[in-house]
C-alpha cells in the first residue's frame, strides 16, 4: 500500500440580499413554520432503515437505531460476510477497481453493486445470496473509472398497474446504460426501454466512448428518475457534455433534459461564459449523488467542472452551472436557484459531495435548508426554496494565474462556517519528515513550487494544491444529526503537485523513468498538458504535517468546530523502520451517523472499520477488515428479534493502493447480548 498510487459568481453573500435582514427571514419561516407542519424525510421502505444511499432521499446518513450504543460498541462481531466473487479478472484496467459501494434495504433483501455494475440481492439476517444480476458490461473496454456506488429503488403504487416489476431496482452502469430490474427475482422489467435498459448515449456527442459512465446511484422522485453522468477527466476541452436526463420510471421515456452548458444566448448561464468557446467545452457534469426534496419536488444536483480541468483558456467565464449546486425541478427540469460554490475551477473542484437536506436552527427557528460540503474543506447552507445562502458567503480576491491566455476567477467565494481545512500559504518551513534527510527533500520540494494559499492556480514552474482535487471532503460526504445541529466529515489533508508543460515535454516525461508516480492528461484542445503527482517525501510520506486525514465534528448553533480527530494510521504504510502512529491517511468513503451516539467509517488507508463517540470523537472500537473499505457503511434492523447490523463493502481502492477484495461485512452485537432495541414496542 503506497500514498504514491494515488492520482486522480453566483453565491450570494446575505449583504446582497439587500432590504432583508436574518430576523425578517427567520421571521417569515416562523409564520411558515405556524401554518404548515415540519418538512416530512422521505423514508425507505423500512421505516428507519436504510432504503436511499444516503439512507434517505435526503442524504442525512443518518439511522434513528439505537440498538448498538456507545455503550456496547465494542461488543460488536462480525454477523456475516458475502464474496461478490468479482476481483477484476479479464478487466481491462484492473488497477483501477473499486469498491464503493454502499448497500440498500427494501422489500426485505439487501441490494448490493459491484464496480463492475453486478446487482446482488442478500438475505440481511444472513448474507445469503437470493439472486445476482450481471449486466454483461465489455471487460476489455478502458473505462476512466470503475466505481459503482449503489443502486435505487422505487414502488409503482398505481393502483391500475399489476403484474411483474411494480418493485423496482434501478442501476446505472460503466457503458452508461439505465437498467430497471424486478427487485424480487432480479429479471430486467421489459417494459422499461428495451427490454429492461435504457441507452444514456443515444443523443449525445460521445468523443470517447470508454470516458462516458454511471458511477452512482440515480434520483427518484415520484415516477421521475433523474441521472447523471462521470466523464473522464483531462482529456481535452470537447469531452462529453455533463448532460442531467430524467427518464419515466415505469417506460424508460425520456422527460427533460437539462445541460449546465449553454449552447446559445437564451441558456440561463450564458452571460457567464464565452459563448463561441462553450460550444467545444465538455463536462460540468454530475458525477456524485443528488437528492431529493419530495415536499417541493426538487432534486439537487451536484455538479463538477468544465474541461478540462487545469486550464481553462478555452472556457473563458466564471463557467457558471459548472462546480455547483443546482435545484431542479423534478417535474419539468427547469432551473429553480443555483449556487456556484469554485468560480472558472483550475483546480479539479468538483463538487462531488452529496447535498443533505435537513432543517438547521436560526435563532431557534428550523429553516429547512440543503448542506453542501466540498473539496475546498468549506461547508455551505442555503435556503432549500429560495437558494438563499443562511450562513454569509463572502467573495475574497484569489492568487491570479501567469499563464498565457488563461483568466483566473478574481475572487472565490468563501463561507462564514469554519474551514475543515489550511487555506493559508504553504512555506517550506512546514516541511515535515521522519527524519532530518527526508524533511529537507520536503523543503526544497516546497521551496521550488508555487503556492499562495488556496486557489493559487496552475503553473508551469510547478503548482502545490492544498487542498488537492481528492479535497478537503470529496464523494464520501457527511452525515448529520438534525437533533444535535451537528455535522460530520471525514477530510482530506494531502497536498498535490500540479505542473503545466508543452504537449512534446508531456511526452518525453511520460516515456521516462523520472516520474513513476505521476499522472499525464493531454488537455487536448489547449496548448498546456499536465502532470500530477501527492506532494510526497522520498519515504513515500507527505510533505506536510500530520493528521493527513481528520474526522471532523462542526456544530451548526454555534458555528464552530467541537472536535476534530486523526482518521487513520500508518499501519501497512511508509518506510519500514518507521513506527505505527494515528497520523490519519488519506481515504475514501464517508461517515454514518446513529441514534445510538456513534459515527462508523471505514475509508482510511489502514482497512479499520471504526467507531467514535458522536460526542467527543473518541474511538470506541476498531475492526480489520479483510480489504481496504473505502466506502460508506450502512445499517439497518432484521430478523425476529430487530437485530441491528451495520455493514460496509470491503474490497479496495485501486487509486489509493488497499488491499483488494470482494467482501461484504455486517457486524452485529452477540445475540443475547442486553440491548434496547429502538423503535420496538
Amino acid at each position: 500500500m503506497s500514498l504514491k498510487k494515488l492520482t486522480r459568481p453566483d453565491c450570494t453573500s446575505v449583504a446582497a440580499l439587500a432590504g432583508t435582514s436574518v430576523a425578517a427571514l427567520v421571521g417569515a419561516w416562523a409564520v411558515a413554520f405556524l401554518i404548515v407542519s415540519p418538512t416530512t424525510h422521505a423514508q425507505s421502505p423500512d421505516a428507519s432503515d436504510w432504503g436511499f444511499y444516503g439512507g434517505d432521499a435526503f442524504g442525512q446518513h443518518f439511522s434513528s437505531l439505537d440498538q448498538i450504543k456507545r455503550e456496547n460498541v465494542g461488543q460488536l462481531t462480525v454477523a456475516w460476510t458475502y464474496r461478490t466473487g468479482e476481483l477484476g479478472e479479464g478487466f481491462a484496467r484492473e488497477s483501477k477497481l473499486t469498491f464503493e459501494a454502499t448497500p440498500v434495504l427494501a422489500f426485505g433483501l439487501l441490494y448490493v453493486e459491484t464496480a463492475t455494475n453486478i446487482v446482488i440481492a442478500l438475505d440481511p439476517e444472513t448474507g445469503v445470496q437470493k439472486w445476482r444480476y450481471d449486466p454483461k458490461i465489455d471487460r476489455k473496454r478502458r473505462y476512466s473509472d470503475v466505481a459503482g456506488r449503489g443502486v435505487s429503488v422505487w414502488e409503482d403504487t398505481d393502483p391500475k398497474r399489476q403484474g411483474t416489476c411494480m418493485r423496482r431496482v434501478f442501476v446505472g452502469t460503466l457503458d452508461a446504460r439505465l437498467i430497471a430490474l424486478d427487485a424480487g427475482s432480479g429479471q430486467p422489467c421489459a417494459d422499461f426501454g428495451t427490454t429492461g435498459q435504457v441507452d444514456l448515449t443515444s443523443s449525445l456527442r460521445i468523443r470517447d466512448r470508454d470516458d462516458y459512465e454511471v458511477t452512482s446511484p440515480p434520483a427518484i422522485v415520484g415516477d421521475t428518475i433523474v441521472v447523471g453522468s462521470s466523464v473522464g477527466d483531462n482529456r481535452a476541452t470537447d469531452v462529453e457534455r455533463g448532460v442531467i436526463r430524467a427518464f419515466d420510471a415505469r417506460t424508460g421515456a425520456q422527460r427533460w433534459a437539462f445541460d449546465p452548458i449553454p449552447n446559445d444566448s437564451t441558456h440561463p448561464a450564458a452571460a457567464e461564459w464565452n459563448l463561441s468557446q462553450a460550444s467545444t467545452t465538455g463536462a460540468a457534469n454530475s458525477w456524485g449523488v443528488m437528492s431529493v426534496d419530495e415536499e417541493h419536488g426538487f432534486v439537487l444536483i451536484p455538479t463538477g467542472s468544465a474541461s478540462p480541468d487545469f486550464y481553462g483558456g478555452k472556457r473563458l467565464g466564471s463557467n457558471r452551472f459548472a462546480n455547483s449546486l443546482l435545484a431542479i425541478d423534478a417535474a419539468n427540469g427547469k432551473l429553480v436557484w443555483n449556487q456556484q460554490l469554485v468560480h472558472h475551477d483550475l483546480w479539479d473542484f468538483d463538487v462531488a459531495a452529496q447535498p443533505v437536506l435537513a432543517d438547521i436552527e436560526l435563532q431557534g427557528i428550523p429553516v429547512p435548508a440543503v448542506i453542501q460540503a466540498t473539496k475546498t474543506g468549506m461547508l455551505y447552507v442555503f435556503d432549500r426554496v429560495k437558494g438563499q445562502p443562511l450562513f454569509p458567503i463572502t467573495e475574497k480576491p484569489v492568487p491570479q494565474s501567469k499563464v498565457p491566455g488563461e483568466a483566473s476567477a478574481p475572487t472565490q467565494p468563501f463561507s462564514s462556517i469554519p474551514s475543515l481545512v489550511s487555506q493559508r500559504k504553504l512555506n517550506p518551513d512546514d516541511a515535515w519528515g521522519v527524519t532530518f534527510w527526508d524533511r529537507g527533500k520536503c523543503r526544497d520540494l516546497i521551496a521550488s513550487h508555487r503556492n499562495e494559499g488556496i486557489f493559487t492556480p496552475p503553473d508551469t514552474q510547478g503548482t502545490i494544491l492544498a487542498p488537492s482535487y481528492i479535497g478537503g471532503i470529496n464523494w464520501g460526504g457527511i452525515a448529520i444529526d438534525e437533533s444535535r445541529q451537528r455535522v460530520f466529515a471525514a477530510v482530506n489533508h494531502l497536498p498535490t503537485i500540479v505542473t503545466l508543460m508543452s504537449p512534446e515535454t508531456m511526452e518525453q516525461q511520460a516515456k521516462s523513468d523520472d516520474y513513476p508516480h505521476s499522472d499525464f492528461a493531454r488537455q487536448s484542445g489547449t496548448p498546456y498538458a499536465m502532470r500530477r503527482e501527492p506532494l510526497l517525501s522520498p519515504w513515500g510520506l507527505p510533505c506536510t504535517a500530520p493528521p493527513w486525514g481528520t474526522l471532523v465534528s462542526v456544530d451548526l448553533r454555534r458555528n464552530r468546530i467541537v472536535w476534530q480527530v486523526p482518521l487513520g494510521s500508518t499501519e501497512s504504510i511508509g518506510p519500514w523502520f518507521a513506527p505505527t502512529r494515528n497520523f490519519g491517511t488519506p481515504h475514501m468513503g464517508g461517515p454514518i451517523a446513529t441514534a445510538g451516539d456513534l459515527i462508523f467509517i471505514g475509508a482510511a488507508m489502514d482497512s479499520y472499520f471504526r467507531a467514535f463517540d458522536l460526542e467527543t470523537g473518541r474511538e470506541l472500537w476498531k475492526y480489520r477488515l479483510p480489504a481496504g473499505g473505502q466506502a460508506t457503511p450502512m445499517t439497518y434492523r432484521a430478523g425476529p428479534d430487530h437485530r441491528q447490523y451495520v455493514v460496509i463493502a470491503a474490497g479496495g481502492h485501486g487509486s489509493l493502493g488497499t488491499q483488494r477484495g470482494d467482501y461484504v461485512v455486517a457486524f452485529a452485537l452477540p445475540k443475547g447480548a442486553k440491548t434496547v432495541p429502538s423503535g420496538v414496542n
